[in-house]
């Protein structure tokens, strides 16, 4: 079958200039290769006020259990300065045993990979013993409001249910088989911002400097840890992401002063309850710094960002087994277990069926020159490959 090459395939797949929001032809061109494997095709938009439309893609192969989704994104990032490559992003050149091109890793060579993947088990074995789905969105790399999250309740509405997912994100941070992601840290973000009173810089007692109040409420958000970590987690960890005062004028105390700022969370916390203790520490560290002596506690307020991520780990021993015994036979390598990295389409998913996340080495996603090396293709198009047979034998006999 044509589609059992991965190169093949990603290179028709980079060939198409899908910069978030835009299809730019990736998912027809998906379309193309899964309707000759027998796939049913729907193509999905989302739609919500003030954003652009998204473009999205399911397809199933058979129509009894077990199910398995395969879940990922057909959107990219801009390019760059396409001058600043050393081939066209979106050419899909190979040279000296890669393949050039945005998205190379992030993520359509994840996607080629299955599909050829898929192929070879159908060419090999037949039709699978239950049911194979792409779930693939054009919305991962954007606010991801019209994307995953919407096609799986649409899908869901019609019926579709699922025993387990694999999403194709860029996972290894060296070495093909270096990682399995099987769970994500939680994600929130605010914006503190705190009064004063403005002023004259030469008559400070006139005025309240809010930047006195500032540094101190910043700092008791970063210190003391929030926790130590956990055996699946590392220890949770907020950042100070920027100090806005917004002021020109060096003469002038200012009105109000903010900072931004995110946390990365473990299981030992919920969004709720990271919000409570972000509060905690804010208010107790306003009353112990008064912008000026024997003053009132700073005042402030704090806006939330509107949504959040989850903490989720995932303990489907079957799954998960399944995947490192097929990344073990594959590459000799037992792939580490980690939940570290960004937020991912898994934290949608994980509301539906167990979910883990495995694909290519990620050292040049989103960069210059993002690349994959063609013996990573072949070698992902086996372990996806093993891993198909392996988890419909695990589910079948559970």
């Amino acid at each position: 079958m044509p589609v059992a090459d991965p190169i093949a395939n990603l290179q028709t797949l980079i060939r198409c200039p899908s910069v978030t929001p835009a299809e730019g032809g990736a998912l027809a061109a998906l379309e193309a290769m899964l309707l000759p494997l027998g796939f049913k095709v729907e193509r999905m938009v989302a739609t919500e006020p003030g954003m652009p439309d998204i473009e999205n893609l399911y397809a199933r192969l058979g129509t009894d259990g077990p199910h398995l989704m395969f879940a990922g994104h057909t959107d990219v990032v801009p390019p760059g300065d396409e001058t600043s490559w050393s081939q066209p992003p979106f050419a899909a050149e190979i040279v000296g045993g890669e393949l050039f091109g945005r998205g190379a890793v992030d993520m359509k060579g994840g996607i080629a990979c299955f599909v050829a993947a898929v192929a070879r088990n159908i060419e090999q074995h037949g039709a699978p013993k239950g049911s194979i789905s792409f779930l693939i969105t054009g919305d991962e790399e954007g606010p991801a409001v019209n994307g995953t999250e919407k096609l799986l309740k649409w899908a869901t509405e019609k019926g579709e249910t699922w025993d387990a997912c694999l999403v194709g994100e860029p996972t290894n941070p060296d070495v093909l088989g270096d990682m399995i992601k099987i769970g994500r840290r939680g994600s929130v973000s605010g914006k503190v911002t705190v009064f004063g009173v403005q002023g004259h810089a030469a008559y400070p007692h006139l005025a309240d400097n809010p930047v006195r109040g500032l540094l101190p409420l910043a700092s008791s958000l970063m210190d003391p840890p929030f926790d130590g970590g956990t055996p699946e987690f590392p220890a949770s960890n907020l950042e100070v992401t920027s100090i806005d005062v917004g002021n020109p004028a060096t003469n002038v105390i200012p009105a109000k002063a903010s900072f931004a700022f995110n946390i990365r969370f473990n299981d030992t916390w919920t969004a709720d309850t990271v919000k409570a203790e972000i509060v905690r520490r804010l208010n107790e560290a306003a009353v112990k710094s008064p912008l000026r002596p024997d003053r009132d506690p700073a005042r402030y307020e704090i806006t939330w960002a509107e949504r959040p991520s989850h903490v989720f780990l995932t303990r489907n021993n079957a799954l998960i087994a399944s995947l490192s015994g097929a990344v073990e036979s594959v590459t000799g390598k037992v792939p580490k277990l980690s939940t570290t990295g960004g937020t991912s389409d898994a934290r949608f998913i994980k509301d539906y069926c167990p979910v883990v996340e495995f694909g290519l080495v990620g050292q040049t996603m989103h960069m210059i020159d993002e690349r994959v090396a063609l013996a990573d293709l072949e070698t992902l198009t086996q372990i996806y490959g093993t891993f198909i047979s392996r988890w419909f034998d695990n589910a079948l006999l559970s």
